[in-house]
């Protein structure tokens, strides 16, 4: 017998949940740890059509069962199931995320129906969570839906009849399929096809019997999670195998913890791009909230420590937290207060806060609102910082159903300020969350936060490595840069003489000057020593980090090292490409805080620019600020210039492992030697950081195996042979899906390494083989509505880059007109070739000529006449003239570009055009031309003069403009259809 996804995983799946062998038909009575409340029922079992989804007879017996109402008159279960119905339909009108954001109010109690004693209202229960035995728990498989195609996903779980979980199973003997081709099948194709299933959805899970792992509605595949055992005691190892998997999952979707997730662990939010999301706990966030939420109620241990690290959800973790307390019966209405010690913390808090839509949130403003809420009594989650307890009287509040949540639990928690909260707060629970601790004599947050019966001083323990094995982060590579800076003692020691000599300097002054200059932040602002860091930055930047479409952050020893920074990057990008974002003082000069100083709105702003990945921004410039409490995944890269150790420095180099789409690791470029000893500057874990940063030099070293391992599939294969010949003696020796899988699997890592150490010189040696894998790669690569999502991946940018180098094309060659654009312009700037100079002048003449009057295209012919003049006159040489030449031709291009975009804002096209440039996703067809074009003439066609103030005018364009953006398959988008309808409205 053969092993595949349906007897291999499958039903094994089916057995470990339910005690039932589909491969032998037999049911077993032993109990099954945690999965003994599943009962499998065969789909020709289930009494349902295949248009529906949900299993309707289920429903009305849990609706009779729990609600007297509806026990005394059973007729009213069946109002309950139109109700249920209509936000099923409503899927396609409102989307899935808040459809399912509807029908999880009905199942978790919280509507209400007309059904009490003169129609008064009263909530509708469709699960029992106080007693989970009363409610029915159906497991199937192969649940045929079908709606307008038809869908069969692989297993089913059921609570009352409501379809919960949807599982996909892969063949675990195929090396090409992963988990992610079943949740890849759940995310674009069910999720797509078949929504209304996913209506009542609590989460979704994938596995090829190696890997398990889930996420919710709507949520992309790199954010799906593994889930982890609680008591496993080897958390760092990886387990691989059917028994773990069966495990795994079993307590994942053990009905308790499914009702728990619904109901304390489900969030609905909104994202910066105003878009509706559903967010449901990781393994470590669900058993850190509990753990707090558990330790409250059993009420004997007062403190606890949750270590976790840097990027793996911790603000959520609170939200959790503070959600499930607030709603436990047994803590009466307890207050949870929020504290964070910085302001950037502050604002982030609150925004999950608000984009959640947490009830019975208030935050303080001022120190007199946080302690008149205390003193009030006030029982909500207040979210505050830690200053404003200062002067805080002493028994403020004696409650023993305070609980607080100390975000970033190191610095001020440990020092007065958080005596002073303890002493305000003598009976509170006071838990400290912290991705690093500081174990230190003066300052420890194991002393503050951890408790004695807690091995280790932590209760929940999230590390660097666990947090990269479950792609909660990614991991961090850093490139040491020697900057090769000669200081010239004699000189200065002549010059300081001199100096001394003129000013009639004391000895005394004399050497407190020497003193002060010779400190390492005059030596680091050295403007020498700042001009070749940043021209290496622009070099680097330009070659490893835009070409992915990834953002930077610098960070400067200083304030003032700050601004120079920013003004020797201007000479290599455009202004509006950089940012500084710091603080001023009072003591600082009017015209410095003037220019550089800004308020907390303006830095909220530039950070939601520099979020956005088509902004202008390209770099922030920081020294203190934002190396805490800032996520954006956009940012890749942080060229390092200061002096940082410990938590600040692991708080800081975290900013960079968010994940984000095609990012492969967070980069730090260190230009101070902070990681000359990496595991003493972040001593607090030596063992954990050696494993996490990956030094490059160690992947120099593994790239000539990898490229070795990677070639062999080709031992006999002519690689010098050219055209189809080549091609096919390759594709040939990789006849066989089994070895298509496995060179596919060795090219994978191969163009790993290859893109983490492009451009670096190592790889000029095999540069040719590289190519020469790459297409072969890409020619046997499966279509990609067929694709193993694990080993046939896209390629990266580096790789990408090169393939597309080396396609050529024949020459076209043009008569007479010679373009000038950026590329033109660099390659006469590159080759300074008389002709093509003589060329491009009389060009730059001709268009000056046709742009007359205008004061701009004046301007620069004035400018081109004089440099003529100069040339003439043999005032500058033929290489300095091409320079000024192609100068004046850049400028051009750039006013020529501004009288277009002028001309198009005038047109109502440009509107659209810009509109749908904003909206283009990947997924976009690249036709935004035709688009546009198509419904502009199908709107011009349809609309009359005071269409927008008749019903019939406005549905008449409405339709049109659906049924054009049908076309293009973006008529579900309903966000596009209101913009586009928005902008209609005000043009046309």
């Amino acid at each position: 017998m053969t092993f595949n996804e349906l007897n291999s995983v499958e039903s094994y799946i089916i057995k470990q949940l339910t005690g039932t062998n589909l491969n032998t038909g037999a049911a077993y009575e032993e109990d099954i740890s945690y999965g003994a409340q599943w009962k499998y029922i065969a789909i020709k079992d289930l009494k349902r059509s295949v248009n529906e989804v949900l299993i309707e007879d289920e429903i009305k017996k849990a609706l009779i069962k729990l609600n007297p109402e509806i026990q005394a008159n059973n007729n009213l279960a069946d109002e309950v199931i139109y109700k249920l119905r209509t936000i099923l339909i409503s899927v396609h009108q409102v989307g899935l995320v808040r459809a399912n954001e509807e029908f999880f109010k009905w199942m978790q109690g919280d509507k209400t129906m007309p059904f009490g004693e003169n129609n008064r209202h009263i909530p509708i229960r469709l699960i029992d969570f106080d007693t989970i035995t009363n409610n029915s728990y159906i497991a199937t498989t192969q649940y045929r839906v079908h709606h307008r195609e038809t869908k069969i996903p692989d297993v089913v779980l059921f609570i009352n009849g409501l379809p919960v979980v949807v599982g996909e199973a892969k063949t675990p003997i195929r090396p090409s399929i992963s988990w992610l081709d079943g949740a890849h099948e759940i995310h674009d194709v069910y999720e797509n096809a078949i929504p209304q299933l996913f209506v009542p959805n609590i989460l979704s899970f994938a596995t090829e019997g190696k890997e398990l792992y889930y996420g919710a509605v709507r949520c992309p595949l790199e954010f799906w999670a593994p889930w982890r055992l609680e008591n496993d005691k080897d958390n760092i190892a990886k387990h691989i195998g059917l028994s773990e998997i069966g495990k795994e999952l079993s307590d994942l979707v053990n009905p308790a913890r499914l009702l728990d997730i619904m109901r304390n662990f489900s969030l609905f939010s909104t994202d910066n791009k105003k878009r509706r999301i559903k967010i449901i706990p990781r393994f470590q966030q669900y058993e850190g909230a509990n753990k707090i939420v558990e330790r409250v109620k059993e009420g004997r241990i007062k403190k606890g420590l949750i270590w976790h690290f840097q990027g793996s959800g911790k603000s959520f973790l609170m939200v959790f937290a503070a959600q499930k307390l607030r709603r436990e019966p047994v803590l009466k209405s307890p207050t949870v207060i929020v504290l964070v010690d910085r302001t950037d913390l502050d604002t982030q808090i609150n925004g999950i806060f608000d984009a959640a839509d947490v009830a019975n949130v208030v935050s303080t403003d001022s120190i007199n609102e946080l302690q008149g809420l205390l003193e009030k009594d006030t029982r909500k989650i207040i979210i505050s910082m830690i200053f404003k307890f200062r002067d805080a009287p002493i028994n403020m509040n004696t409650r023993d159903n305070i609980i607080v949540l100390v975000d970033e639990a190191h610095r001020t928690q440990e020092g007065d300020l958080g005596r002073t909260m303890r002493a305000a707060l003598p009976n509170a629970y006071l838990f400290g969350l912290t991705g690093t601790p500081v174990n230190k004599a003066d300052k420890n947050t194991f002393w503050a936060f951890g408790s004695e019966e807690d091995s280790g001083g932590y209760m929940s323990r999230y590390t660097f490595h666990d947090s990269i094995r479950d792609n909660a982060t990614l991991p961090l590579h850093f490139e040491p840069r020697l900057v090769d800076v000669h200081v010239d003692k004699e000189t200065i020691d002549q010059a300081m003489a001199d100096f001394k000599e003129s000013t009639a300097l004391s000895d005394e002054d004399a050497d407190a000057l020497n003193q002060k200059s010779a400190k390492m932040a005059a030596f680091l602002k050295s403007p020498e020593r700042v001009s070749k860091i940043v021209e290496d930055i622009a070099k680097h930047f330009k070659e490893k980090v835009e070409p992915h479409g990834f953002k930077a952050m610098i960070v400067t020893p200083d304030r003032y090292a700050c601004v120079q920074y920013k003004e020797e990057l201007d000479k290599y990008f455009q202004e509006e490409s950089s940012v500084v974002v710091m603080s001023t003082s009072a003591n600082d000069d009017f015209e410095f805080k003037q220019k550089w100083g800004i308020d907390k709105s303006q830095q909220e702003k530039i950070v939601e620019n520099f979020s956005n990945p088509n902004s202008d921004i390209k770099f922030i410039i920081v020294t203190a600020k934002l190396l805490t409490g800032f996520d954006a995944p956009v940012l890749q890269t942080m060229y390092l210039d200061k002096s940082l150790k410990d938590h600040t420095l692991l708080q800081a180099i975290c900013r960079t492992n968010r994940l984000y789409p095609g990012k492969k690791f967070g980069r730090i470029v260190d230009y101070f030697g902070v990681f000359d000893d990496a595991a003493k500057a972040l001593q607090f874990d030596e063992e954990s950081v050696k494993k996490v940063i990956t030094n490059l030099s160690e992947l120099k070293d593994k790239f000539p195996k990898a490229m070795k391992s990677t070639l062999s599939h080709f031992k006999d294969v002519d690689r010098s042979l050219e055209g189809f010949e080549g091609l096919e003696a390759a594709q040939n020796a990789i006849k066989t899906d089994d070895a298509k899988d496995a060179f596919a699997k060795d090219y994978k890592y191969l163009s790993k390494l290859w893109e983490s150490l492009s451009p670096d010189r190592i790889l000029d040696a095999y540069y040719a083989d590289y190519k020469w894998l790459s297409q072969v790669f890409e020619s046997v690569r499966p279509a990609s509505d067929n694709i193993g999502k694990l080993l046939w991946f896209s390629l990266g940018a580096q790789t990408t880059k090169l393939i597309h180098e080396n396609v050529h094309v024949g020459e076209v060659h043009q008569l007479e007109e010679f373009v000038l654009d950026a590329d033109t312009i660099e390659d006469i700037f590159n080759n300074p070739d008389p002709k093509n100079a003589k060329q491009l002048e009389k060009i730059l003449v001709k268009r000056f000529k046709k742009h007359g009057l205008n004061p701009k295209f004046k301007k620069l012919s004035e400018r081109l006449e004089a440099l003529r003049d100069k040339a003439e006159r043999g005032l500058i040489t033929s290489i300095e003239f091409i320079k000024e030449l192609c100068k004046i031709a850049k400028e051009t291009v750039k006013a020529e570009k501004e009288i277009e975009e002028l001309v198009k804002e005038k047109s109502p096209k440009a509107a659209l055009t810009d509109l749908f440039l904003e909206m283009k996703t990947d997924s976009t067809p690249a036709v935004v031309e035709r688009i546009v074009n198509d419904i502009d003439a199908i709107v011009r066609v349809v609309s009359f003069p005071g269409w927008q103030t008749t019903s019939s005018g406005e549905r008449e364009v409405q339709k049109s403009l659906r049924k054009s953006l049908l076309k293009y398959k973006l008529h579900k988008d309903q966000v596009l259809f209101d913009r586009a309808y928005a902008y209609i409205k005000e043009y046309y």
